[in-house]
């Protein structure tokens, strides 16, 4: 089991199977949700995700006309986790504890619309578009 919480800690859930790939998104909807160049992510399948404390914090935001949503704590701020698709749930690599030797950054997601200011480094895959498959 893997904890992860808010920087309040408001809002605390938990990851019940084994995490290990982080992807970082650089689309403009990522940048202008974190205010930096993207969000690095770990995606888990809804059953392996559970809201353990503070789901009343929880407040979503949907992008008209598009299918995605954010998720943020309604006390301190933070990002929180959120629907990847309908299946599975994306949880911000930030919430989880900073000492897991598992996780890595495997994939850059949507780096063809990144910012010009945007260096991405040595680690993970680059990919212009969504991860296929």
């Amino acid at each position: 089991m893997l904890t992860g919480q808010c920087n309040c800690g408001a809002v605390v859930f938990e990851i019940s199977k084994p995490v290990s790939e982080i992807y970082v998104c650089h689309c403009s909807i990522c940048r202008r949700y974190t205010g930096g160049n993207g969000i690095p992510v770990v995606v888990v399948e809804n059953e392996a995700f559970t809201w353990l404390k503070g789901r009343s914090s929880v407040r979503t935001w949907r992008k008209p006309g598009a299918d995605w949503e954010s998720s943020f704590c309604g006390v301190c701020g933070s990002s929180l986790p959120g629907k990847n698709d309908e299946a599975r749930m994306f949880v911000p690599a930030g919430l989880l504890p900073g000492d897991l030797e598992t996780l890595k950054v495997a994939h850059h997601i949507f780096v063809g619309s990144k910012a010009n200011w945007d260096e991405i480094g040595n680690a993970g895959n680059q990919h212009d578009g969504p991860l296929a498959g």
